[in-house]
């Protein structure tokens, strides 16, 4: 048995799908099924039950996967010894950020974490706070860059920068409606807002409890799937928002947008890993460039 045959069959194991596991994988589905049946003939069992186009498990499957995931850890913990040994850093890293940090804060970060760090590939998926933190815990990333809670307490955070959310309507909205009191009446206005799930959207919910109101008075006018939807909504007239400064910044110097004064938190913009994983020395290196915690000796190019 090889380590490749392993990799196959933890991850057609994980995703219960072939084609799903050799896409992952970045190799054809008729190499995926060869190595399936090549290890299940040098062993003489059956890992997989094969149920019309299905795929699931066979019990041996069950008894053989923590023992697979268990070999592969150990391969990965000795390649790290290795990187340590040379210090050279090389390798590859996936992250999974937030749309927030993914598109305004991140990029600049990584070219300069590129230069430092030629041989290292780097790759990045974007999705909202649940879903970054789902990838992290299934092993689809080995970063996470969120501004939203996570929920799991197998994750370790580390601060990498904060964030300023605002509250903006049309640089041509009307005036705002008021409480009697003479707050901003906030059940009154439209809002604009991104999924659940999101940093974003977790902003706003927190700002209206901490006025009284349950996120589910608001008056919901759209739920848009990106930070620059609505942006655009809202520049347009349709309603307000919370949003990250830095989505609607250059918005506000051209007068598009106009921010409403209104007391919200500063939030954290955070990296999560997970904490049985062992991170290797690229990994490190990564974390110490988004973390501003490298020293003299760091160079990186091995």
């Amino acid at each position: 048995m090889t380590l490749d045959q392993l990799r196959i069959f933890v991850a057609v194991a994980e995703h219960g799908h072939m084609t799903k596991a050799a896409d992952l994988l970045g190799i054809s589905q008729s190499a995926a099924s060869a190595a399936i049946r090549a290890l299940e003939s040098q062993h003489g069992v059956r890992l997989f039950n094969r149920v019309g186009r299905n795929i699931e498990l066979a019990q041996t499957g069950h008894r053989f996967l923590p023992e697979a995931k268990a070999v592969l850890e150990r391969a990965a913990a000795a390649h790290n010894v290795l990187e340590h040994v040379s210090q050279t850093i090389t390798g590859s890293l996936s992250i999974s950020a937030s749309q927030t940090i993914a598109s305004y804060w991140l990029p600049r970060r990584l070219a300069s974490f590129h230069e430092a760090y030629p041989a290292v590939r780097l790759s990045v998926t974007i999705g909202n706070t649940r879903q970054v933190e789902t990838n992290v815990l299934d092993g689809r990333a080995d970063f996470g860059l969120v501004e939203g809670r996570t929920e799991s307490d197998i994750l370790r955070r580390a601060t990498v920068d904060e964030d300023r959310p605002m509250l903006v309507v049309a640089g041509s909205h009307p005036e705002l409606p008021t409480t009697p009191a003479g707050n901003l009446d906030i059940r009154s206005l439209r809002w604009i807002i991104r999924e659940g799930g999101s940093g974003t959207r977790e902003a706003l919910e927190d700002f209206a409890r901490s006025e009284g109101v349950p996120p589910a008075e608001l008056q919901i006018f759209l739920v848009l799937p990106s930070n620059e939807a609505v942006r655009q909504a809202v520049e347009a007239g349709a309603g307000a928002t919370i949003i990250s400064e830095l989505v609607i910044a250059r918005s506000l110097a051209e007068g598009s947008l106009r921010s409403v004064p209104v007391d919200l938190p500063k939030r954290d913009f955070a990296m999560i890993t997970h904490r049985d994983r062992q991170a290797s020395l690229a990994q490190m290196a990564l974390k110490a460039h988004l973390t501003g915690k490298q020293d003299a000796s760091s160079t990186g190019r091995g």
